[in-house]
């Protein structure tokens, strides 16, 4: 019997090595949807989790991204 494998991200969205839609110093418009556990208020560039502290659900900010990893970015708000 042969046995399958299953190749790429297990649970969808984008793997660690994959395309990032933000870079560090981009200034993005994104509405705040939840927040995290830590408090802080998470937004989502085409599906890339972004924490911004201070932020809360319901807002749309613009924010500088400070910090890009493997799968989420962390950003500050910008006037």
């Amino acid at each position: 019997m042969e046995r399958r494998t299953r190749r790429g991200p297990s649970r969808g969205g984008r793997g660690p090595s994959g395309p990032k839609p933000v870079k560090e110093g981009d200034i993005v418009e994104v509405e705040v949807v939840e927040k995290s556990r830590k408090g802080d208020g998470v937004a989502r560039v085409e599906g890339f989790v972004i924490f911004i502290p201070g932020a809360e659900p319901g807002q749309k900010v613009k924010v500088q991204i400070e910090r890009v990893g493997g799968t989420y970015a962390v950003g500050k708000i910008v006037t």
